[in-house]
């Protein structure tokens, strides 16, 4: 590509509404254009970066057998409705009508149509295994789209399924696929953990993320300073340390005035906040749901949900409160006329505080004997410096970008659907599916996230736009151009692709628009040209050689 009259254009300031490193960097260097909240176009530069991305990608994926197709992306409402996931996705999906007033969903994913595909293969337990892929615009209805393009409302995934006739053979087609998923994000240069995740709207068996290490993300991963523990905050179990053998007294009713927090109320009464029980006052699925967690615990909503086997929580309003006894600020777990959910680790503790379900007071010396539960289990977060649950060492936290996901989903869709075989016995069974997502937008998110410096992008060279930019110091110089043009040709005929910087700009501004690109390899072609000597630099180093132009090509090799 030669820049001189072409598409290319890079901006010098921060992009305002960037709230993310590379959603900056990639904003300035021209390789993506918002048009609206959560949709990016791909510019010349930022496909290219796409497609190589994307053909990493593919070439895992046909390594293991598993086949390209491409799914629709306008889907029937009702094929969504017979697996019961139009209210799991819920405000989340777009719909809309056609002109003969029929519901239509653009597909946040894809199960049910590969599902229904399969229908028309599959007869006999010997028509599997095998897997199914593509790579297909999905659309996400997010509420607060951010980040650049790692929380986005349209978007390219790759998608995979496979198709086995029991658990044995799905363990075997998850494990290629999970293979396959590392030696991508090896080749893409991402640094990465695999942790254990909630299979959400998914649902199935098991779920696992390949979360991108990065200094944001909307992912906490929690990680063990001993063992190789590794799991995503949402679901990784609480272990309680707790061991208390005080002597139970008898619960006390004190007076608490306009102390409204459970902090203001630890402080006022010179007790720690560790011996306090909060409430959380919920709405889960339209009805009053109060929960009771350690003061200085942290409530986990997928876990709370998990435990009632409901689909949506938010905090509740007044309205909602007005059907129980409950005293905003001042709410308590004794006598409290609503359900009632305790988290496990106040089993473990003595003598503590909580609300007393009257306007300025709560009650001290509480046990677990005098409160009213309906259901116990674990329903907070866990903290930094926790147990964890498989060596018993300390837990640390890192944030992540979650890159791509594998599901052993069962035979969740294929029961809803009809998707049988007859297996050797003769008998009609389900078929057994994993389902195995990378979004590749993310991935290139990601990337900059990690691989960036003051100047703008270092692309890996696996996935760079182009691996050599080849800039002219003076365009009116005629010996330059002529050894410019010749080392852009005979690098382009090695196969190695090529970006020539033709452009009347001023050096420095071509300079600082390759750092901001992030080209891997830099090569400047100067006042040495009639010597046939270059300067070569490569985009991760400050070092500069000085190399013969008939040396360049194996040298960059």
């Amino acid at each position: 590509m030669k820049l001189k009259n072409n598409f290319f254009y890079t901006i010098r300031e921060d992009i305002k509404d960037e709230d993310s490193v590379s959603g900056n960097l990639l904003v300035r260097s021209g390789m993506i254009k918002k048009s609206s909240a959560g949709v990016y176009m791909y510019l010349p530069l930022g496909l290219r970066v796409l497609n190589n991305i994307e053909e990493i990608i593919r070439r895992e994926m046909n390594s293991t057998g598993a086949l390209e197709l491409s799914m629709p992306t306008l889907i029937p409402k009702e094929i969504y409705e017979a697996t019961g996931r139009v209210q799991s996705f819920g405000s989340s999906s777009f719909s809309l009508k056609d002109r003969f007033n029929r519901d239509y969903i653009l597909g946040p994913t894809h199960e049910e149509l590969f599902t229904i595909a399969s229908i028309a293969n599959i007869r006999s337990y010997k028509d599997m295994p095998y897997s199914l892929y593509q790579f297909q615009t999905k659309f996400r209805d997010e509420a607060r789209p951010r980040y650049g393009l790692i929380r986005v409302r349209e978007f390219v995934m790759k998608d995979a399924y496979s198709f086995d006739k029991d658990l044995e053979g799905l363990d075997v087609s998850y494990n290629n696929m999970y293979n396959a998923y590392r030696n991508a994000f090896d080749k893409m240069g991402i640094k990465y953990r695999i942790v254990k995740a909630d299979t959400g709207v998914m649902g199935g068996l098991l779920s696992e993320e390949f979360q991108a290490e990065t200094e944001i993300g909307e992912d906490t991963l929690v990680l063990c300073d001993k063992c190789d523990f590794s799991s995503n905050l949402e679901i990784t179990k609480h272990v309680s340390s707790s061991i208390n053998n005080d002597t139970e007294l008898e619960k006390e009713l004190v007076e608490t005035i306009n102390k409204h927090t459970i902090e203001e109320v630890a402080e006022y009464l010179n007790i720690n906040i560790d011996n306090t029980v909060k409430a959380m006052i919920m709405n889960v699925d339209n009805e009053l749901v109060i929960f009771f967690i350690r003061g200085n615990r942290e409530l986990n909503e997928t876990k709370a949900l998990k435990l009632l086997n409901a689909k949506e929580i938010s905090f509740a309003n007044d309205e909602l409160i007005a059907k129980s006894n409950a005293v905003p600020g001042f709410t308590g777990p004794i006598d409290l006329n609503c359900k009632v959910v305790i988290d496990d680790e106040i089993l473990t503790m003595k003598n503590f505080c909580c609300g007393a379900n009257k306007l300025n007071y709560h009650y001290i010396n509480v046990n677990v004997k005098d409160i009213n539960y309906d259901l116990v289990g674990d329903i907070v977060n866990v903290k930094e410096g926790d147990i964890c649950p498989s060596c018993g060492s300390k837990l640390y936290f890192k944030k992540g970008i979650e890159i791509g996901n594998t599901f052993k989903l069962g035979t969740k869709y294929s029961e809803k659907l009809g998707l049988n075989y007859v297996d050797e016995n003769n008998t009609l069974k389900p078929v057994v599916m994993g389902s195995y997502g990378i979004g590749p937008g993310r991935c290139m998110a990601a990337i900059v996230e990690q691989n960036n410096d003051e100047k703008g992008i270092i692309w890996p060279m696996s996935v760079a736009p182009f691996k050599v930019c080849i800039v002219i110091a003076n365009t009116k110089d005629e010996v330059q151009n002529k050894l410019a043009n010749k080392l852009y040709d005979d690098l382009l005929s090695k196969g190695i692709e090529s970006l020539l910087d033709d452009r009347d700009e001023r050096m420095g501004i071509k300079l600082n628009d390759m750092d901001l690109i992030g080209i891997p390899v830099r090569v400047i072609v100067g006042k040495r040209a009639s010597e046939n000597i270059v300067e070569l630099k490569y985009r991760n180093s400050n070092e500069i050689f000085e190399i013969n132009i008939n040396n360049v090509i194996d040298y960059i090799k």
